[in-house]
């Protein structure tokens, strides 16, 4: 039976549910954007992100551009033995890094670049996703990246488009461990 005091306490916590789910939802930042971009356009020096790698067959590799002197600083959201930050690289030195880096796999097609836009329409970075011959993944682009902008940081997610990390379990001889 619904009592006069149960209902008060059902009220307070419906208020405080939805109370808890707007000051998330306003405090969860802004995702940004890509557009697609040509070699010629990046000048400058950049800190060089390279997610993945780590074993023979991975296939979750990743590099990013960040362009420094921006007031963003990006940080990936994943284990620091996942990736590297390497700072102050020249643009053609930090391009062709960053293609040797995603294309090493026996699968690798070619390098999509992009450049990464924050709110106000300003490029602060550039990506270079590798894309893939279908035949094994059913498509090219297996990633799934996006970029949240909180607190002057640009936070980025990185993984598999689609898949559980358990969809490929055994990767360069090794078992993934289960989700």
């Amino acid at each position: 039976m619904l009592t006069k005091n149960n209902l008060s306490i059902m009220i307070i916590a419906m208020v405080f549910v939805s109370l808890a789910v707007t000051s998330y939802s306003c405090s969860t930042g802004i995702y940004l954007k890509t557009e697609s971009a040509t070699e010629k356009e990046i000048t400058g020096v950049y800190t060089l992100i390279l997610y993945g790698g780590s074993f023979v067959n991975d296939v979750k590799t990743f590099a990013i551009l960040a362009k420094e002197g921006t007031r963003y600083s990006f940080e990936v959201f994943a284990p620091e033995f996942d990736y590297q930050m390497i700072k102050g690289v020249p643009a053609k030195e930090a391009l062709e890094k960053a293609g040797k880096f995603v294309s090493f796999h026996h699968n690798f097609w070619k390098v999509q670049l992009s450049r990464i836009v924050d709110d106000g329409g300003s490029t602060i970075g550039y990506e270079v996703r590798p894309l893939y011959y279908p035949l094994i993944h059913n498509k090219s682009d297996i990633l799934d990246v996006y970029y949240k902008k909180s607190d002057g940081k640009i936070i980025v997610y990185i993984r598999f488009y689609g898949y559980p990390d358990t969809m490929f379990p055994f990767e360069g001889g090794r078992m993934s461990s289960p989700k």
